[in-house]
């Protein structure tokens, strides 16, 4: 079986299929392919923490501003793919009071809007919370469910023409006088595509699949885990107001909060390490903001790989850094039509689609605006009927498993 699609898009997380959808409403003839089902890597297996910038702040200005502006959008567009639950940083005897301040006033000068309040006020809010909050700052943060996200994106895709194809592995290229002329699928697929312009979107297998094209993604994939535990009550998410560090974040979800994060190179986004000091790290890393978590009944654990780029890493270092996005153009390496889309984060994912759909569309002579912004995405007023869409694209999540009803 041989096809032609105008794009093809490798890697069905947020960004693939939020690329797809993009495109699709230009108009474009755009077919997404996905080894496995939709949300299996990094999108599906995060914290699911809709940022509102504050967390990045004081490291970065503009990527704060570009996070709290998708918030907004999200908030508009996605319904209930977002739980509006506000956050709070949370400031422990121990922590640099200096921190705090700087990263007040960094919300500031963002415009995310902040309300800091003293240890007494964030107890009467969340009465669980350690006795050794010194002060806290209300932000707009909220919690994202991935699975649902990423299959209204591909369902919207689809309506406008696309093509969504999943476990559908990509297993070869094939590239002739400097463009890719041919695409083969395995899995279920048994496939060739013959694109005219390919978008690499597959996460920490960026790389991977850029060797493929013959062309260099440098990528630092980083893996870290999460732990869902039976906890009643939570309406904030939770965040330590220090420079990050493991277990700094607590995502609310019903009857359940997830406990995140460690921050360990991988070697292979497939093959790497589960540690137990990391479970164990995290937990109580958290329970120093919320002491019951440290006794609360484990109900699932899982890792997630963040598809890090490469020369980011290596030029700032560490882990307090700001990841913004990064759209490569192969044409540079002599692959005319080929770019590739690596780090960012769940929050950012419609505007990483957006860039990358205006560089296909300036490489095919599209003239077309994005319109993500402004159209909601389909069934965001029906949860049953978005849990449906992660059904049929084999799309769920361990993030959000207690949330999404795919049975």
């Amino acid at each position: 079986m041989e096809s032609h699609p105008d794009v093809l898009v490798i890697g069905g997380g947020a960004t693939g299929t939020g690329i797809a959808r993009d495109l699709a409403l230009r108009g474009v003839d755009v077919t997404l392919v996905e080894r496995d089902g939709l949300a299996a890597g990094t999108s599906g297996r995060s914290h699911g923490l809709l940022h509102s910038g504050a967390r990045y702040a004081e490291a970065d200005g503009p990527e704060a501003r570009e996070c709290l502006e998708e918030n907004r959008i999200l908030r508009a567009i996605a319904g209930a793919c977002i739980r509006d639950t506000r956050g709070l940083f949370v400031q422990l005897a121990d922590d640099d009071p200096a921190y705090f301040d700087a990263k007040r006033a960094a919300c500031d000068d963002v415009g995310i809007p902040t309300d800091v309040i003293d240890g007494a006020t964030a107890r009467e809010a969340v009465p669980t919370l350690t006795g050794d909050v010194e002060r806290a700052m209300w932000v707009p943060d909220g919690v994202v469910a991935p699975s649902r996200l990423v299959a209204a994106n591909a369902v919207d895709a689809r309506e406008h023409g696309a093509h969504i194809r999943t476990h559908a592995p990509v297993t070869s290229m094939t590239v002739e006088r400097g463009r890719v002329t041919s695409v083969t699928l395995g899995g279920d697929a048994d496939e060739t595509i013959h694109p005219r312009y390919v978008v690499n979107a597959a996460g920490p297998h960026a790389g991977h699949v850029a060797e493929l094209a013959g062309v260099t993604v440098a990528m630092r994939p980083t893996r870290g885990v999460m732990v869902s535990v039976d906890y009643e009550g939570l309406e904030p998410v939770l965040n330590r107001c220090r420079e990050p560090d493991d277990g700094d974040i607590i995502v609310p979800h019903d009857g359940q909060v997830v406990l995140g994060t460690t921050s360990v190179p991988v070697d292979d986004p497939d093959d790497y390490e589960r540690a137990d000091w990391e479970l164990e790290r995290t937990i109580d890393e958290c329970a120093a903001m919320l002491p019951p978590v440290a006794d609360a009944e484990h109900v699932r654990t899982w890792w997630g790989v963040r598809p890090l780029y490469e020369p980011e890493e290596a030029a700032h270092g560490g882990r307090g850094i700001s990841r913004g996005f990064h759209l490569l153009d192969h044409a540079g390496e002599g692959v005319e039509n080929c770019c590739s889309i690596v780090g960012g984060k769940l929050t950012t994912y419609r505007v990483m689609a957006e860039a990358t759909a205006d560089l296909v569309c300036d490489r095919l002579g599209v003239d077309a605006d994005c319109r993500t912004a402004e159209t909601e995405l389909p069934g965001a007023s029906d949860p049953e009927r978005l849990d449906a869409f992660v059904e049929e694209f084999d799309g769920q999540g361990p993030t959000d498993a207690d949330i999404v009803d795919s049975s």
